[in-house]
C-alpha cells in the first residue's frame, strides 16, 4: 500500500499538540490542527481523515475525529477546519458529536498520543454507507479493501495534574 506523508505546521511527528486542539474541558478552543499531506495516488475517488487516541483508558481508545468523503484533491485543512462544513460528512466521535472534539486526557496521565490519519480510498463515502453516522469503529470496518494508501501524524498532549 502506498504512503501518505501527513505534516503539521503547528506540531512534528511525535511532538506536542498546542493547547488550542484541545477539548475547553482541558483548557483548549477545540481547534483541529492544520494539516497538510502528500503522496495520493491516482485512482483516489475520496479521502478520509481521523484522529484517534489509542491510549484513552477505556480498552479501546478514544475517536476524536472522523471525516469522510473530502475531495481527492484537497491537500490540507486549516487549523480550525475541524467542525467546518464542506464537500464532506462528519461522523460520529466518541465525544457522541460530529466534528472535531478535541483532546482531553485525564489529568496526571502521561502524554495520550493522538493519531491524525489521512486514507485514500477507491470509492465515495456514500458508496461504503459512511454518513453522519459513522463511527470510528464503523469507518474502518467498512472502508476495508477500500484504502489505496493512508499515512499517519502522532502528536502527544497531556493536561497538568
Amino acid at each position: 500500500m502506498a504512503e501518505i506523508t501527513v505534516r503539521s505546521e503547528q506540531f512534528d511527528d511525535g511532538g506536542t499538540i498546542p493547547s488550542s486542539a484541545a477539548h475547553s474541558m482541558a483548557g483548549g478552543d477545540n481547534k483541529s490542527p492544520q494539516l497538510s499531506w502528500q503522496g495520493v495516488p491516482s485512482g483516489t475517488k475520496s479521502l478520509a481523515i481521523t484522529c484517534w487516541d489509542p491510549d484513552a483508558p477505556t480498552t479501546v481508545g478514544f475517536s476524536h475525529w472522523v471525516r469522510v468523503g473530502m475531495p481527492a484533491s484537497i491537500t490540507s485543512l486549516a487549523e480550525g477546519a475541524g467542525t467546518e462544513s464542506g464537500e464532506w460528512t462528519d461522523g460520529l466521535t466518541d465525544w457522541g458529536d460530529t466534528g472535531y472534539g478535541g483532546m482531553a486526557p485525564p489529568p496526571g496521565d502521561p502524554p495520550h498520543h493522538y493519531q491524525f490519519t489521512v486514507y485514500a480510498l477507491d470509492a465515495q463515502a456514500k458508496e461504503l454507507g459512511l454518513d453522519e453516522h459513522a463511527t470510528y469503529a464503523k469507518f474502518r470496518f467498512l472502508s476495508r479493501g477500500h484504502v489505496l494508501a493512508s499515512g499517519t501524524l502522532t502528536g502527544r498532549f497531556a493536561v497538568d495534574a
